[in-house]
């Protein structure tokens, strides 16, 4: 298991940093359409559609509609900040799910309307934020910052859980994930952010560095709370694994479940902030 983990990552990692480095801004959102399907085709098991194949279909083309229309809609414009504010207020408030799951606790699938709003616009909004982080200016590199970022918050977690972990963080929901390395994972954004951070947007005045620091560890919370969701949706309907069409990590959801909460954010906090 552990080695189809590094040569899926060996594999794909290359093909990623050409794309964000290469690619123009229009491909790479091409690019992301085509993950962002696959996205969707795991997301519908969340829903309870696993043995309906005519229904995820659908799901799928719904989602391809939505992704081209949003890329030639206002929304990819001057409406941006108004179109990621309530998905990044909904990031933001996704711990009171957690505790009102660890207090009762759910089961079965959640086959609503509502998911399946949820699934179109966690989709939408990652993709037109990563491709929106891409076309700003030196775009490729500010990416490749906000890639990593979230690699260090769950980088850090990992060794400061492992050699520090003691109190539980989401018990019912993740048991191995600790408060300990949540801080760790923290501490590591936040040197990042006022290294490499410093870097990638050309910062120099002390206070836009500690304004780059304060909003990456605030999007490292959030890659955490992106993380424990998923986790707590596999819970709800009984799901080991979002997919399997990356051996040794599972599904796509798997391995974005942290960027898809951390890009909005991300994106959002450059731009209030005038750091875009």
């Amino acid at each position: 298991m552990l080695m189809q983990r590094v040569l899926t990552a060996l594999l794909l990692l290359p093909v990623l940093l050409a794309l964000v480095w290469f690619a123009p801004t229009p491909w790479l959102y091409a690019a992301l359409g085509g993950i962002g399907l696959v996205m969707a085709w795991e997301w519908t098991a969340f829903m309870g559609l696993s043995a309906h194949t005519p229904l995820r279909v659908g799901y799928l083309a719904l989602t391809a509609l939505v992704l081209a229309t949003v890329w030639f809609s206002p929304v990819n414009g001057p409406a941006l900040n108004w179109a990621l504010a309530p998905v990044a207020l909904i990031w933001l408030l996704m711990p009171l799910r957690f505790r009102a799951y660890s207090r009762g606790g759910d089961s079965g699938p959640i086959a609503t309307p509502v998911m399946a709003i949820a699934g179109q616009l966690m989709i939408a909004s990652t993709l037109l934020s990563v491709a929106a982080l891409h076309a700003l200016p030196n775009g490729p590199i500010k990416l490749l910052f906000v890639l990593f970022l979230v690699f260090a918050a769950d980088t850090g977690a990992y060794f400061a859980g492992r050699s520090f972990g003691r109190r539980k963080l989401a018990p019912k929901i993740s048991p191995g994930k600790t408060i300990e390395g949540a801080i760790g994972g923290l501490l590591l954004c936040a040197l990042w952010g006022a290294t490499a951070g410093s870097f990638a947007f050309g910062l120099h005045a002390a206070t836009a560095i500690a304004t780059l620091i304060a909003l990456s560890v605030l999007v490292a919370i959030v890659s955490i709370i992106g993380d424990l969701t998923e986790s707590m949706l596999k819970r709800i309907v009984g799901l080991k694994d979002s997919g399997h069409i990356l051996p040794g990590h599972g599904g796509i959801l798997d391995r974005v479940d942290s960027i898809v909460a951390a890009a909005p954010v991300m994106l959002l906090g450059l731009r209030l902030c005038g750091l875009a």
